[in-house]
Parts: structure tokens; C-alpha cells; sequence
């Protein structure tokens, strides 16, 4: 890796917690940032992260929120400072080449996972969709591919049985900062070895919509106990539909008990107090709470609401 000028310049591309955390680290080791670029918040986003605007503010730094991070003005003003390095942390759109070409040690990103497994997007709600046990946060060489680059550093974080993607989320924060920090000294010095990704160990994966949280009327017990605490808030979460109302299942508890399902249909209910989804192939599954728009979703309450103490999901 080629050596930095000293002090380090690095122009920054932030957004997220994982934005905020990373640049408090480079302003840590001293590395000057004469630009930040970051996102205007969606107006229809819950935003429950930390904010990279606010961070660069509070340090006097230049901060931009372009719609489209191209415009000429905008990398010119970028080679006019003559950065090192560029750094990508969670901004959410893909930087191509007239940027990644500005740095004179090169472009990197920091990716929410254990590259080269899931790539691409919301790779912390993919692993737990998928009942991974573990993720992370890589450090890799950016080129026009996403996720793609050669790797720097990662470092791996547990995924536990009933960890929502918000706690797993927080854990891969922590993690890149961690990544970052160690990595950083090695970059700033020229020595920091990269070895190349293994592509065939991962795939890639894109992007989820709220519609896709709609639980499989097929899915077994443990596929949605995983895609519940995936999408569980701050997220749009998993739901069934009922009576043409979303109902939208908060959180469960897998208990490893099965019993006959006649019919072989997803059936949303209530036995022994609780509240319970039996799955197609008669796997049970415990939930804790459930929602829909008038409310929460209790078992002194279910009858009443559905009229019965079992009710079939709508396919």
C-alpha cells in the first residue's frame, strides 16, 4: 500500500451509526477530512440512527448531502485537496470511478458482514434471515463492483438465537470501529497487507421492501422466528395478513414443539394463554407480541378480535 502524506487526508462518504463511529475515528488518529458526504434524511424513514451530519458540524467540518454525489464541481473540489484516502461507511449508493480514482491511496468501505459472505445490501437482516450465527464488519479496497475489493481487516461478531437485527446491528457498529481503529495505523504507514476475496464463498444479495416481510404461508417455525426478529422494530417487520388486515408479529420464542396440522396451513392461535403460530408442517412457534392498527394483540384479547381461537393466515 503506497504511504500517505502525513498529516493524512481522507475525503468521507458516511452515513448511519456505523458513518458516525468510523469518523470519530479518523478525527481520532488525527487524519484531516476536508469533505464529508453524506444523505438528507427521507422524510418517510424512521430514523432512529445517529446522525453524520451533526458529527461533522460539531467538528467544523464541510459537510454535503448531494442528490447525485457526481456533479464535476463537487470531485473537483475533492482532487483540489489532494486526499490519500477515501472512505465509504454505509453512504448507501455506489461511488464509480471518476471517485474512487481521486484518493492517492485508494478508495475503501467498510461492509456489514464477513465479506465475501452476503454482499450487497442489508446484509445484517440477510444473515439473520438466513439463521447465520455470525457476521461482522470487513474493511476492503473499493472498485466499480460492489463489495468486491480486496479485504484489509474484519472482524466477527456472535449472532444469538433471539438477537434482533437492531442488537446484531449494534454489535457489527462496534466491530467496524474496531476494524477501523486497528487497521488504521497500518494504513497510514503504508504497511497494511489485503488479501482478495474468494467470491465463490458468498453471493450477493439486494435490497428489501416492507412487502417482503410478508411471512410464506410454507415457512417452518424456525424460518419465522428468524425473519420476525429480522424485521423487528426499528425495522417495517414480519406480518401475515388476516381478514385483509396486516397483522405484524413483534416477537417469538422458538419451544421446539410440533403438533398435527390437518389442514397444512399457516393458523395464527390461542391456547394455554398464549399466543401461538402453528406452520404448515405443524412446527409451533410462541408469540410474544403481535400488532396490527388498532393496537396490540393480547390472548385475553384474541378471541374477541378474530372471533375464534384459531384463525387461518390468508395466502
Amino acid at each position: 500500500m503506497m504511504k500517505p502524506h502525513l498529516p493524512a487526508r481522507a475525503i468521507v462518504f458516511a452515513y448511519h451509526d456505523v458513518g458516525v463511529r468510523c469518523l470519530r475515528v479518523l478525527l481520532d488518529a488525527g487524519v484531516e477530512v476536508p469533505l464529508v458526504v453524506t444523505h438528507e434524511d427521507s422524510p418517510g424513514e424512521n430514523i432512529w440512527f445517529a446522525s453524520v451530519a451533526q458529527v461533522a458540524a460539531e467538528h467544523g467540518l464541510r459537510c454535503v448531502a448531494p442528490a447525485d454525489a457526481h456533479l464535476p464541481e463537487l470531485l473537483a473540489e475533492a482532487a483540489a485537496s489532494n486526499p490519500d484516502f477515501l472512505f465509504s461507511f454505509y453512504y448507501r449508493h455506489m461511488l464509480k470511478a471518476a471517485w474512487l480514482n481521486v484518493p492517492r491511496c485508494g478508495a475503501f468501505n467498510m461492509h456489514g458482514s464477513l465479506l465475501p459472505q452476503y454482499r450487497g445490501r442489508v446484509p445484517v437482516n440477510w444473515a439473520i434471515i438466513e439463521g447465520a450465527r455470525q457476521t461482522g464488519a470487513t474493511l476492503h479496497r473499493m472498485n466499480e463492483k460492489p463489495d468486491n475489493g480486496a479485504i484489509v481487516d474484519q472482524c466477527a461478531v456472535p449472532i444469538l438465537q433471539d438477537d434482533t437485527a437492531s442488537e446484531v446491528f449494534g454489535k457489527v457498529v462496534t466491530a467496524a470501529e474496531i476494524v477501523l481503529a486497528r487497521s488504521l495505523p497500518r494504513m497510514l504507514d503504508g504497511t497494511a497487507a489485503e488479501r482478495v476475496q474468494d467470491l465463490s464463498q458468498g453471493r450477493y444479495y439486494g435490497g428489501r421492501k416492507p412487502e417482503d416481510g410478508r411471512i410464506p404461508a410454507q415457512a417452518s417455525a424456525p424460518q419465522i422466528h428468524n425473519l420476525v426478529r429480522a424485521l423487528a422494530a426499528p425495522y417495517p417487520g414480519a406480518f401475515c395478513r388476516i381478514g385483509g388486515r396486516a397483522i405484524v408479529i413483534d416477537r417469538t420464542r422458538l419451544v421446539g414443539l410440533s403438533q398435527a396440522n390437518a389442514d397444512g396451513s399457516l393458523r395464527l392461535l390461542c391456547q394455554d394463554n398464549a399466543m401461538w403460530l402453528h406452520a404448515a408442517d405443524g412446527s409451533m412457534l410462541n408469540v410474544l407480541a403481535a400488532h396490527d392498527s388498532d393496537g396490540p394483540i393480547d390472548p385475553a384479547g384474541f378471541e374477541r378480535r378474530f372471533a375464534g381461537r384459531s384463525v387461518s393466515v390468508e395466502i
